[in-house]
């Protein structure tokens, strides 16, 4: 009598697959924000940290520091932002030189209606994880990082696309 055994091999096809599903439910989610409240999920960001801002303000180097991102990039939300009255830029009282960014009323209702983004819910999620289990995570995706050459690449601390 022979035993059969049956392993499972993973191969890199395995892992592509798991990337692309990452990717593809963060371009969905994208689409269907911009779609459902006519803002990109980086415009939400900047939104957020506005709201979470000591008096809804803060200097576009701020922003610009939060999102991680290159100041041409942080220019593009912030001007649309502004169009579309979410936000507005006032001179800083004292200092007519610095200009600050608020938060407008319009722009506090529409972050107080979005639903929990994909990032916001893998935070949460992680929270449940300990230091280790985080650390090699992290060091995983350091070496996906490394393997596709794309560390140079500007990146939101926060899940985000179509910047």
């Amino acid at each position: 009598m022979s035993i059969i055994y049956h392993f499972e091999v993973m191969d890199s096809t395995d892992i592509l697959i798991n990337i692309r599903k990452i990717v593809r439910s963060i371009n969905l989610e994208s689409k269907r924000i911009q779609k459902d409240y006519g803002v990109s999920i980086p415009q939400i960001l900047c939104l957020n940290f506005l709201h979470l801002s000591p008096n809804f303000q803060s200097t576009q180097r701020g922003i610009k520091e939060f999102l991680n991102l290159n100041s041409s990039t942080v220019s593009g939300i912030i001007q649309r932002l502004e169009r579309k009255g979410l936000i507005a830029r006032l001179p800083k009282t004292g200092d007519k030189r610095v200009t600050n960014v608020v938060l407008t009323a319009v722009g506090e209702s529409l972050i107080n209606n979005i639903p929990p983004l994909l990032h916001d819910r893998l935070s949460k999620k992680l929270e449940n994880y300990d230091e280790n289990e985080l650390r090699n995570i992290e060091t995983v995706l350091n070496q996906l990082v490394d393997i596709l050459q794309i560390s140079d690449v500007d990146a939101s601390p926060l899940i985000a696309d179509d910047i």
